[in-house]
């Protein structure tokens, strides 16, 4: 019995969720951003994870998750009569970014819930671990 698997399981989760609390962190710090490098305003990200087999010594596998990619979300941003701001329109209207705060801090605060449910597991892991190497004292 390896005791260890458990670790090594969680790091492809915790380099998932990292990966998603720094995408949720962009959104949130370009919320108001109207002009991007690419042109028109900041599009929101979005993580999207899917479950890969890790190979280990001896020929078993283990389950883990990864990040499958990040795309932009194609939801139209709300426009903001705002006549006097460098990228309105000749209506006076703004197009900005389709981020909703609300739902980006509830993304971060999940985000960062399941980081800190699998660093709980690699902490009772490595527990574990100590532990069995201590019965032979």
């Amino acid at each position: 019995m390896n005791l260890i698997s458990g670790i090594d399981v969680t790091s492809g989760a915790l380099a998932a969720q990292k990966m998603r609390l720094d995408i949720v962190a962009q959104n949130i710090a370009n919320a108001q951003a109207t002009r991007t490098p690419e042109g028109g305003p900041y599009k929101r990200q979005i993580v999207s994870f899917e479950t890969e087999l890790v190979k280990r010594a001896g020929g078993t596998s283990l389950p883990t998750v990864h990040v499958a990619g990040i795309t932009a979300d194609r939801t139209p941003g709300e426009q903001v009569y705002n006549p006097q701001h460098p990228d309105a329109g000749a209506d006076g209207l703004v197009q900005m970014p389709n981020v909703n705060l609300s739902y980006e801090m509830v993304d971060l605060i999940t985000a960062s819930r399941s980081y800190e449910a699998n660093l709980s597991v690699v902490k009772n892991a490595r527990n574990l671990a100590l532990k069995a190497l201590e019965i032979g004292k």
